[in-house]
């Protein structure tokens, strides 16, 4: 055990307790969101995360994977399947043709921009309820 100069208290236990219930309420919220509309919870990931790419409007499965904490085929087969319910496509890149580019497509487009609209939602309503606990730990050495 790494030495600290303070030991975490109850207060400290009940405060990442009541953060991780709040995550973990939100997280249902969402896997709920998406299979109404017919979609896992991760194909729904792949399109806010190919929509969420910082500067273009496309990803890579790296991103995917990177962005979802899986490996890379398990990335691929999110893509392949989200690809079969015509929600994106791959297209070579035109800059370098061994990179893949994954876009939406106008239903994968329209599937996210309902889910957004019920995920705004459901976080105004989190306003002052979802707290990040104030926990301080001591820095490491």
């Amino acid at each position: 055990m790494p030495p600290s100069s303070r030991t975490p208290s109850k207060k400290d236990f009940e405060s990442l307790s009541d953060f991780r219930y709040q995550m973990r309420r939100f997280e249902r919220f969402s896997e709920r969101a998406a299979q109404s509309e017919g979609l896992t919870p991760q194909q729904y990931l792949v399109l806010l995360h190919i929509k969420g790419q910082p500067g273009r409007e496309w990803a890579t499965v790296g991103d995917i994977a990177e962005r979802l904490q899986v490996q890379p085929h398990a990335a691929v087969t999110l893509v392949t399947r989200c690809e079969a319910l015509s929600l994106v496509e791959r297209r070579p890149s035109d800059v370098d043709r061994r990179q893949v580019q994954v876009h939406l497509l106008p239903e994968g487009q329209r599937l996210l921009e309902r889910l957004a609209a019920l995920h705004r939602a459901e976080l105004r309503s989190l306003k002052g309820v979802f707290k990040v606990p104030q926990i301080d730990l001591p820095e490491q050495p």
